[in-house]
């Protein structure tokens, strides 16, 4: 499977017992395929700017679909602006594709960043690759799950990961910067919303 589709098992894993945001996991998923792209050398990054290159797309319909939206005329598009853009809704795509494919059931209980009832990984090979490099603090894997707070959620330290390529590297420094850009909407809105609902109760 790809990188994304690996992240997003182990963000459904039953042992996760926080839910990941669908916003956050969104955001990372974008960068997950685009450091899939990048293996592939389907993309190159010059500086901060995604250039397309000339290999094909990796053999994964996702994937396909990430590289067919590419901008592909000069000024290239920036990775943080391509987060924002291929994330938008990115984990209910993820969500109904791994559906489709039988890597997800949905049970009775439980908590889920999708709705009533809970969806979680189906017991496949696909499953368990993804849950080995979890395990093996996969570098990239490892940096990803870091950024949406999976390794919180398992109890763990934040990942000191090198991917050791610098494209790679700055990808995952975009995705942690989105993920906390997000939470600081997030807090921003909260924060106006009390305050708008204590005028109301004020007497």
């Amino acid at each position: 499977m790809s990188t994304a589709k690996d992240l997003f098992v182990i963000a459904l894993d039953p042992e996760v017992e926080r839910a990941v945001g669908q916003g956050d996991l969104s955001l990372a998923l974008a960068g997950a395929e685009l450091i899939d792209l990048i293996a592939a050398r389907t993309v190159t990054l010059d500086g901060d700017r995604i250039v397309p290159g000339g290999s094909e797309a990796p053999d994964d319909r996702l994937l396909a679909e990430a590289a067919s939206v590419l901008t592909r005329r000069a000024p290239y598009e920036r990775v943080d602006d391509w987060l924002w853009r291929r994330g938008r809704d990115l984990a209910g795509t993820y969500l109904a594709s791994l559906e489709e494919e039988g890597l997800l059931v949905r049970t009775r209980g439980g908590r889920s960043p999708f709705g009533a009832g809970r969806v979680e990984p189906a017991d496949t090979p696909e499953r368990r690759r993804a849950l080995d490099r979890r395990d093996a603090d996969e570098p990239v894997l490892a940096v990803l799950a870091s950024a949406v707070g999976l390794d919180e959620a398992r109890g763990g330290a934040e990942p000191e990961a090198d991917p050791g390529d610098e494209a790679v590297t700055t990808v995952l420094a975009v995705v942690h910067d989105a993920v906390m850009e997000l939470e600081a909407v997030r807090q921003r809105r909260s924060i106006e919303n009390a305050a708008f609902a204590n005028v109301w109760r004020a007497p």
